[in-house]
Order: C-alpha cells, then structure tokens, then sequence
C-alpha cells in the first residue's frame, strides 16, 4: 500500500457531494505573566488566520497566562462567564465570525486554592457553545523538573464533545492526550482538539507520536496548538503546533515561538479513510464499568 494516504485516497470511492473542505489553525504562543500582553498577541494571530481564510481556531493551553508560578492562575481566575479572557474570545470570534477555542482558561472553583483548567469554545457569533475542564491532571518529577497540577488545579468530571458547522468535535487539554479512553468515551468525532503546553522533555519524547496516535486509532483530524518557547519563569515548552490527518500524517507544524499553522481539513477525505478502513466499528470490547 502507498505511504502517501493522498496516493490511498485516490483508490477509493469518489468523494461525496457537499462535503467541502475548510481551513483550519492552531495558534503558538509563548505565554507569560501579563493577561493584557499575552490577549494583544493572541488577538494579533487569530486576526492573521481569520485574514489567511481559517474558519476553526485553537489556541493553546495557557494562552492567557502562563505566570512565574504555578499559582499565579489562581490570581487571575475568572467567574464563569464573566472576565477579561472570556471577554476577549466572545469579542475575537464575533469580529472575525470564526468558531474560536480559548485552549485553557482559569476558572473559579469551590476551593479557593485550585481553579479548572477550562477549555471554552465560542461560535462565530461570540456566543459560547461548551465548557470542558480538563480531567486529567499532569504530574512528572524527571530530569530534576518536578510538577504536579493537582496542587492548583481541580480536575473535571465529564467528557465533552460538540456538534459545530465542521462536524463533531472532541475536547481534551494537553495530558488528556496519553489517555486513548477519554476520546473512546467521546463516541464518533471528526476532529480532535488538543490544546497544550507540553514541557520540552516530554514533548521530545512523546508529543507527535501521541498526537498521531489518536489521529489513527480514531479516523479523525487532530488540531494540537501549543506553547512553544522559553517562558519568563524560565520554563521551557515543546512547541510543534500541529495539524495531523485521520491517516496519521502532519500537514503541518511550527517547531517554536509564536505563529500560526494552517491546514486545511477535508471531509470528503476522512469520509473514504472510514470508508475503506472502518475499524471504528470493528470494536469488539466495551469498556468494563
């Protein structure tokens, strides 16, 4: 069999009527301590791949702020519904009439000492569609970095997808990643998002082959927008923003510093890849309770 799924897709069925292809972006940043900074060069980026015609935009895990502590989050947490970052993305997608993803931001929780870590998605009329806070919590004491989410963050509770103009989309932050189950629990998506900021060792290690791995098992387009860079607290992200096809294949990707990455996403083509391989429902285990 061809490498080149292009080569792959081109054997199978013809593509079907109305499923037009459409662009979509994942925004790096290199996020730090200032909200007001960090909204002025993201609304500069979503602006540029509003104007480069995408139509889906992600940002990254963090985007607002990324402090020189873990608990500066907690100083800049938001009521739900209400806050300088929330504001910015209603206002951001209204403008540009994009469906725009806010990758993390800090919520209000009942414990004064913790916040969720919220992923928030807002139609292109500035209206916010769902919530989603991220479920699994990062911990790593390796190469002599040590973290430990569950410290300043209360984990979420329910997995979320949505229906949008570009099919169903699967929610999941940054770490959700390494577990295949939560998207499994998601049913049929059409389109991933995974929203990061992955720490330059694990990244190297395991953030593309991760990425590409839900990609296959799920027949699904994946959009993983990261930070990418050093931080002013001297931490220092992965980066590699990414646009993954269901076949596993990167059509495209920034290694560092703030930009945007663009792909296009093609119904049409994922329609054949599920046609030809449909393990999807080939499933023969359920999950045990």
């Amino acid at each position: 069999m061809p490498n080149d799924p292009r080569a792959v897709a081109d054997t199978l069925a013809p593509a079907c009527a109305g499923h037009s292809s459409f662009l979509v972006a994942a925004i790096q940043t290199v996020s730090g301590p200032d909200v007001a900074a960090n909204l002025a060069i993201a609304g500069c980026l979503v602006a540029e791949a509003a104007v480069a015609g995408a139509k889906l935009i992600v940002l990254p895990e963090y985007f607002g702020i990324m402090g020189l502590r873990d608990t500066a989050k907690l100083a800049a947490a938001e009521i739900d519904g209400a806050g300088p970052i929330q504001a910015f993305l209603a206002a951001a997608a209204r403008e540009h009439k994009v469906w725009l993803v806010g990758g993390s931001v800090p919520l209000r929780s009942p414990d004064p000492g913790r916040v969720f870590n919220s992923l928030l998605v807002y139609d292109d009329g500035g209206a916010r569609v769902v919530r989603y806070d991220k479920i699994h919590l990062f911990g790593l004491d390796l190469a002599g970095e040590k973290f430990s989410e569950a410290r300043t963050i209360v984990p979420g509770q329910t997995v979320r997808s949505v229906d949008s103009p570009f099919g169903r989309l699967g929610l999941s932050v940054c770490y959700d990643v390494r577990f295949p189950e939560l998207y499994r629990a998601m049913g049929l998506v059409d389109i991933i998002l995974v929203p990061s900021a992955f720490t330059a060792t694990t990244g190297k290690a395991h953030w593309e082959t991760l990425l590409r791995a839900r990609a296959i098992e799920n027949l699904a387009y994946v959009v993983a927008p990261a930070q990418g860079g050093v931080h002013p607290s001297g931490r220092e992200t992965h980066g590699h923003s990414m646009v993954i096809d269901p076949w596993g294949t990167v059509l495209a990707c920034r290694e560092k510093t703030p930009g945007v990455v663009i792909a296009a996403v093609d119904p049409s083509f994922q329609k054949r890849m599920r046609d030809s391989l449909p393990a999807l429902a080939h499933r023969t285990l359920v999950p045990v309770p």
